[in-house]
């Protein structure tokens, strides 16, 4: 992997707000820089997104896939929604999940409701589906609600939590039981195959969904998101639809370059370890210094409580993200390593946790 270095000044603050701060992977700008004058057919036709395409289908081990390319997540959850329902269906997602809580009403606005449902740690159960689905149609009204059209997970999960494998295949067995598919957000995708405690392959991705994306804005790319479904026919005339929502990028070529980038020498896989591992040393230091987790993240995401007078003079050094208020005198705050993390920012970082 090539080195990666900052351009932090002495007596900046250190950046741990979010894993989207800074540009793009030195092998991805070196790339579009050395790309930048071809001249390459649009909307995806070109060869640097059909190379992405191949190395994509060869990691998820899916040949005759669908594979598109969007840029952002937002844009990538509220199209693929929208062209997996019906009319008069909803998605299910988490009470936590980033389409019911982070995205504006970006879902809502395209005409589909986001069924909350209750969940553990950002995670929902096969259980809590299966209940929702069957007390739904058990009710002789069901015609005048909202139809639960398709179920909407995260990996990891908006909490830095992930889904194991039995998990996964249980929700699985319960949405082909009923016959709607499941769609995995996968924005930060990275930190979850790069993860000690994970043991979900992007095989599995594949086999146990019906739509995933692989996150590129979050994991090394400048912006960038590629949508796998592996029955292509599960989403007729998508680059057609994905037109319709303003989502198709006329230099595509741009996100080609990007994703075939990441896919090469397993560089996605490595970025997502190297961020996992920085950030499981700082939530050891935040246990170490007595600092209460506020859920313990196998990923790249550290949330703990803070008390309400460190806040101030902790924005004096580091930028983190505010996640919610734990009570009148404490904070949930967020650590967020990235792809670009370097060992001596963690490592001034650990030196604030143990003056805090």
């Amino acid at each position: 992997m090539d080195e990666i270095k900052t351009t932090q000044n002495e007596g900046e603050k250190l950046a741990f707000q979010s894993d989207y701060m800074e540009g793009a992977h030195p092998a991805i700008i070196k790339k579009l820089a050395e790309t930048n004058l071809l001249h390459t057919s649009g909307y995806g036709s070109d060869k640097f997104c059909e190379e992405a395409r191949t190395l994509i289908r060869k990691a998820c081990e899916t040949p005759d896939a669908q594979i598109q390319f969007l840029t952002g997540g937002t844009q990538t959850n509220s199209t693929v929604i929208d062209c997996l329902l019906k009319k008069w269906q909803g998605v299910i997602a988490a009470e936590s999940g980033h389409v019911a809580v982070h995205e504006a009403g970006a879902v809502e606005y395209t005409g589909h409701k986001v069924i909350a449902l209750k969940a553990q740690n950002g995670k929902l159960s096969a259980k809590t589906i299966e209940s929702y689905i069957k007390d739904f149609y058990a009710d002789a009204n069901w015609e005048h609600v909202v139809e639960p059209g398709m179920v909407y997970i995260s990996q990891p999960t908006e909490f830095g939590t992930i889904y194991s494998k039995q998990e996964l295949s249980d929700i699985s067995k319960v949405c082909r039981q009923h016959k709607i598919p499941l769609f995995a957000d996968g924005a930060r995708l990275a930190y979850a195959l790069g993860s000690k405690e994970n043991d979900v392959s992007l095989k599995d991705l594949a086999r146990l969904t019906d739509v995933f994306y692989i996150g590129g804005t979050k994991c090394g790319t400048l912006f960038g998101e590629a949508v796998v479904v592996p029955k292509p026919e599960l989403i007729p005339h998508f680059l057609t639809q994905i037109k319709q929502h303003g989502a198709l990028l006329a230099k595509g070529r741009l996100l080609g370059i990007q994703f075939a980038e990441l896919f090469k020498n397993d560089l996605y896989l490595e970025l997502g370890k190297t961020a996992d591992s920085y950030a499981q040393k700082i939530q050891d230091a935040l246990t170490a210094a007595g600092y209460k987790l506020y859920f313990v993240s196998p990923t790249n995401q550290v949330f703990f409580v803070i008390e309400n007078s460190k806040l101030q003079p902790l924005e004096q050094k580091v930028m983190y993200g505010f996640m919610e208020k734990y009570d009148e005198n404490h904070t949930v705050i967020r650590f967020c390593t990235s792809w670009a993390t370097t060992e001596n920012d963690v490592e001034k970082l650990l030196q604030v946790i143990k003056e805090m």
